[in-house]
């Protein structure tokens, strides 16, 4: 690439111009982990957390996240998202976190679905934080992408078995 996107000639942050670009569908999935103790994750399992349901709470975080990602990351555009679903599972050791974003749209939704699944984690940490201060968010990574001019983009290390 010659030439950054991002940066006017000045050398000034700038947001990209996307009058030009087509509509297509584009989709974006992310995933993440929150590594904790098993006595934690007991407590998740028994409903015994203190501030209540952190999974369903931490789904609910992600949408709104996502919705809201062109107001925390400064370059993105705002998007009409089509779909948010976010996942959260409990696994060996954490809570997996899974977001699935789509739009048709000029523009693809990559941090869409990054931002619904680090909110998602934080969200997570917050409601075990009097439980586990040890806690570890882990592995937030773009899983998945599809449409626009840059093509298809999927994670050949994905170890998780997802996507």
């Amino acid at each position: 690439m010659s030439k950054l996107t991002h940066v006017d000639e000045q050398g000034r942050a700038k947001m990209v111009d996307t009058t030009e670009k087509s509509a297509t569908t584009r989709r974006a999935i992310a995933s993440g982990r929150v590594l904790m103790s098993a006595q934690t994750l007991q407590a998740i399992r028994e409903h015994q957390t203190p501030k209540g349901d952190p999974l369903e709470t931490a789904r609910l975080a992600g949408i709104i996240a996502a919705k809201r990602t062109a107001e925390l990351v400064p370059l993105c555009h705002p998007l009409p998202l089509t779909h948010v679903e976010v996942r959260a599972e409990l696994r060996d050791d954490a809570v997996y976190l899974e977001s699935e974003v789509t739009t048709h749209a000029q523009t693809g939704v990559e941090m869409e679905a990054l931002t619904a699944v680090s909110v998602a984690a934080l969200t997570v940490y917050d409601m075990c934080k009097a439980l586990d201060k040890s806690m570890v968010i882990s592995d937030v990574r773009l899983e998945l992408k599809t449409g626009g001019k840059s093509g298809d983009y999927r994670r050949e290390d994905n170890t998780d078995g997802t996507s």
